[in-house]
């Protein structure tokens, strides 16, 4: 190789090294001096990077500057006076696990309020708000007037409910000039579109939503089909009044309920449309001081099946008396889903509602109701044409085939056929029976004295399953008050209450 005839190129404006056609050239001088252009080439870059950024740095520098904010200080509560308030809180329960919060899961309705009452720093924490439920729905359970009272801060510092903190900074204000907070508008934008605040009323600090709650109503709804509502109006009014009901509920003796007594102030059932073929809704209304755990569910089933003359209305007596049948037959429970804490009662409680807001639910409600009535509807319009599908008059010859001939008459199905109403059918849980066994013939589950005795077996003892999660340790009241005052009662007074284990 000839290397007079090779050029060699360094960096322009550096140092560049250039060797011109023709002239002999040291080989190793001229890999020397390329060797000192990189080290110093190099060490002018080391320098640049260590004198200013690169551009992109630089950029994303300027970036953060204006995006980077000061530590947020923590919220003075101190500052602020409390005052005892009530919420009406509506809510559709199908997606979530019940009210009540539990350990280790988020989909609760008191989970949400919670998260929403910290997130707008109306409480600090659930132990210093002086927390009281009127009562726990099951899970898939929806409320339109669940009530809850708790302490929040508050801007005024006289009026119903006040409680004043001597450390609060809230500065005295002339009569017309002070303005509370707007629980329903704040708390809504950060709850779920499910959940919905609808009210407040500022009650006083020793009123209890459980303990002050004077009744609570329940509905529950469902399509007619089947039904004779006649005969089940007539069943229903056997559920009056003070019984024993522990055949129609779920026996929740590790929590402590022992006693089975309760009263029912009303029971109705009535329409809520006039649709034919059995698609005509109905719902079952039924008033009460307190519930049982699965009681309103319970007498449901047991309502079905005397409107389906499966039972007899009498059955509803049979099970009433619980010294002829102290065990409670086995049966399955009506389903979550159509079953509504409808309204709960108070004396001297007048709501406060927000125009703007309440317009704002109303949307919301007529939101979800259009995309559930559009899909009730394209199923039932597939129904319609189910209906009036041309079939032969013969049974026969549409369960065998056509027989070919020209003049085989063809009618609509539902003139040729008996109609289908089973639209209650998967409303009660379990899989439809063939066959009924009438319930007084049927296997019974353990009785009272058995399950205080299977207690007391383990060395656990009645109540030994008290949750973590209580209005016990919340709502203000000493421990005796409490006992005196829910004696003979579960620890909640709901219908539906969640088990926790």
């Amino acid at each position: 190789m000839e290397w007079g005839s090779t050029a060699v190129k360094g960096t322009t404006g550096v140092g560049s090294v250039i060797q011109e056609p023709e002239k002999e050239v040291d080989l190793h001088k001229t890999i020397n001096d390329l060797k000192a252009q990189v080290a110093a080439l190099k060490k002018k870059v080391a320098n640049l990077q260590c004198d200013s950024k690169p551009p992109v740095k630089q950029l994303q520098d300027k970036t953060s500057k204006k995006t980077k904010q000061k530590p947020q200080r923590p919220f003075d509560f101190g500052r602020f006076h409390k005052r005892h308030i009530a919420l009406r809180i509506a809510y559709l329960g199908w997606d979530y696990h019940g009210f009540a919060a539990q350990e280790n899961i988020d989909s609760t309705i008191e989970y949400h309020l919670f998260e929403a009452l910290q997130k707008t720093k109306l409480i600090k924490d659930r132990p210093s708000s002086n927390y009281s439920r009127c009562g726990r729905t099951d899970k898939g359970v929806s409320a339109f007037g669940q009530v809850i009272t708790l302490d929040v801060r508050t801007n005024l510092h006289e009026g119903v409910g006040i409680i004043i903190k001597d450390t609060a900074l809230t500065k005295p204000v002339k009569d017309g000039e002070a303005k509370e907070i707007n629980f329903i508008t704040i708390l809504n934008r950060v709850l779920p579109s499910e959940i919905r605040v609808l009210a407040w009323c500022p009650v006083e600090p020793s009123f209890s939503a459980r303990f002050n709650c004077k009744y609570r109503t329940y509905k529950y709804f469902f399509p007619k089909g089947n039904l004779d509502i006649e005969v089940m109006r007539k069943a229903a009014i056997k559920l009056l009044g003070e019984h024993d009901y522990r055949n129609f509920c779920k026996m929740d003796v590790a929590n402590g309920v022992v006693t089975f007594t309760r009263k029912i102030l009303s029971i109705d059932i009535q329409p809520l449309d006039d649709c034919q073929y059995g698609f005509q809704m109905y719902e079952v209304t039924v008033s009460g001081f307190a519930f049982l755990y699965h009681q309103v569910r319970c007498m449901v089933a047991i309502l079905f099946m005397i409107g389906q003359h499966k039972e007899e209305p009498e059955i509803i007596d049979e099970l009433l008396d619980v010294s002829k049948h102290p065990c409670k037959p086995q049966y399955s429970m009506a389903a979550e889903g159509p079953l509504v804490l409808y309204d709960c009662g108070f004396d001297g409680v007048n709501w406060i509602y927000d125009d703007d807001n309440y317009e704002q639910n109303i949307r919301l409600l007529q939101s979800t109701w259009t995309s559930h009535a559009i899909r009730a509807t394209v199923v039932k319009r597939m129904l319609d044409g189910l209906d009036v599908a041309l079939v032969s008059e013969s049974k026969e010859t549409t369960t065998t085939g056509s027989t070919g001939s020209t003049d085989e008459k063809l009618v609509p199905w539902r003139d040729c056929r008996e109609r289908i109403c089973k639209q209650n059918e998967r409303l009660t849980l379990g899989l439809p029976s063939s066959t009924h066994q009438p319930l007084l013939k049927r296997k019974v589950g353990e009785s009272l004295e058995d399950r205080i005795a299977h207690f007391a077996k383990k060395g656990r003892g009645v109540g030994s399953k008290r949750r973590k999660w209580t209005d016990d340790s919340q709502s203000g009241s000493s421990t005796s008050q409490l006992n005196d005052r829910n004696e003979g009662l579960k620890e909640d007074c709901s219908t539906e209450n969640i088990k926790m284990e």
